[in-house]
């Protein structure tokens, strides 16, 4: 038990004197630390090398614009356009690029088999809007032509 005595005030001595200089006992130790950046997004012509890296192919839209006519300002609508195969290759949407953040893309993932088709959906907010808007999307997929653009209209309206 004597020993005991003597050698906790030593173990506190050694852990205090090994703090670095300038820096208390209670102050946590750390290794250099690394900034987290966040990835730059990809531009469009990578966006493009990237959706043509595939086997290309050739698509149909049902409509390449769409009036949703009058929306109640701070209403969300969407509308869904449908994407036909019109290839031999399957079909790989691999982004839309959406014009402004009042637009949320979703899509079919999956390829798109020749002769199948798939989805693209925008949804609106029209919360910061008011009057007639026109909005886009870029889709990214593996045609010649890419980015096919998708738009659509709005009469936003008061509430």
């Amino acid at each position: 038990m004597k020993n005991l005595i003597k050698v906790l005030p030593l173990a506190a001595a050694m852990t205090l004197m090994s703090c670095k200089k300038d820096q208390k006992a209670d102050q946590l130790i750390t290794e250099e630390e690394t900034a987290i950046v966040a990835p730059t997004p990809p531009t469009q012509e990578e966006m493009v090398t990237e959706a043509q890296s595939k086997p290309l192919t050739t698509l149909a839209l049902s409509e390449s614009n769409f009036e949703f006519g009058k929306v109640k300002k701070g209403e969300h609508v969407e509308h869904v356009y449908e994407v036909t195969n019109t290839g031999k290759n399957p079909l790989i949407i691999s982004q839309v690029k959406p014009g402004c953040g009042c637009t949320a893309p979703d899509y079919t993932k999956d390829p798109i088999l020749p002769g199948q088709k798939g989805q693209i959906t925008l949804k609106f907010d029209s919360t910061n809007f008011d009057g007639l808007v026109n909005k886009q999307a870029e889709v990214y997929a593996n045609v010649e032509t890419a980015p096919v653009v998708i738009s659509f209209t709005a009469d936003v309206q008061p509430k």
